[in-house]
């Protein structure tokens, strides 16, 4: 890998920047896309570009052997069709074109199990894609338009990598959008937890670093898929609380508040066999594992 020439975009991002650091262990040849977070990766000592994705200047990139996309609107409750789908799909397709003519051959890029929507569990690839939001239907048309791409495209691969629920260290910056696990840890640690009545609801977490060993291992993969990116078990919020109380070892009575939401899903879980089997990936953390590294790197008790 030490020669391949990589672009990452998104890469001052929760996911982008944990690929980031990964990679840079493992090749010198680099090219970094961020909007203004140089302050952010400033142990990285490759080329950084500020700019949008979308904005790109392909006469100061030159070749490229490999793109990996984690950039876009990830906002799962975002109301702006004609921004989401200029970004997310429009500029991501153009993104892909416009790599392949300088060379690239393998691009992987970040999917959502927001494709499912409302379905029942397990959610399986090519099985009851039924978004319910933009944000949902903006990856599956981007999912369509690239596996389409590939096929007119025999000489470059790609991967779409459908990410559920990621946690871990570096999601600080999402805000609100952070995951469960963390805003919980927080609320442990520095407020009042509270769920939604009574608590049942589940979710299929995967640790930030079982999310990077996908996307090297989708690097190795000499075909093109769609695939879910998750642990392939769901944990009660419940649960999650237990957990995250015997590893911080703070133990607060949770408050129960009504949830507000319509179509609000009481189980979010997905099937990982195609992911297994296509990829050769299987994660490494399940949730307790997870928290109790994210809890060690000191990422988790940030306030």
């Amino acid at each position: 890998m030490n020669e391949l020439r990589a672009l990452v975009t998104g890469a001052g991002g929760f996911v982008g920047s944990n690929l980031l650091r990964e990679l840079y262990g493992q090749t010198n040849n680099i090219t970094a896309v961020a909007t203004s977070a140089k302050d952010r990766l400033s142990w990285f000592k490759g080329r950084i570009i500020e700019s949008n994705f979308y904005e790109l200047d392909w006469s100061n990139i030159g070749q490229v052997d490999v793109l990996f996309h984690n950039s876009g609107i990830s906002d799962n409750t975002s109301v702006d069709e004609n921004k989401m789908f200029f970004i997310n799909v429009e500029s991501s397709i153009k993104l892909f074109s416009e790599a392949i003519k300088n060379g690239c051959k393998k691009i992987i890029y970040a999917s959502s199990t927001a494709v499912y929507g409302n379905s029942s569990a397990p959610f399986i690839e090519y099985k009851n894609e039924k978004p319910i939001s933009i944000y949902g239907k903006s990856k599956l048309i981007l999912d369509k338009l690239a596996m389409d791409l590939a096929d007119n495209q025999l000489d470059t691969k790609i991967i779409g990598l459908r990410y559920c629920n990621i946690y871990g260290p570096g999601e600080k910056s999402r805000g609100k959008s952070a995951s469960m696990v963390y805003q919980l840890a927080q609320q442990i640690l520095y407020g009042q937890p509270q769920l939604f009545k009574y608590g049942e609801q589940k979710r299929d977490y995967i640790y930030v670093k079982d999310v990077v060993a996908a996307n090297l291992c989708a690097l190795n993969y000499n075909g093109s898929c769609v695939v879910n990116c998750s642990s392939g078990k769901s944990y009660s919020f419940n649960e999650i609380a237990d957990i995250l109380s015997e590893v911080i070892g703070i133990k607060k009575k949770i408050e129960y508040v009504d949830n507000p939401y319509e179509n609000y899903q009481q189980k979010i879980e997905c099937d990982i066999n195609r992911a297994k089997s296509i990829l050769g990936f299987s994660p490494k953390y399940d949730l307790e594992s997870g928290i109790g590294d994210y809890y060690q790197s000191g990422k988790l008790t940030e306030k």
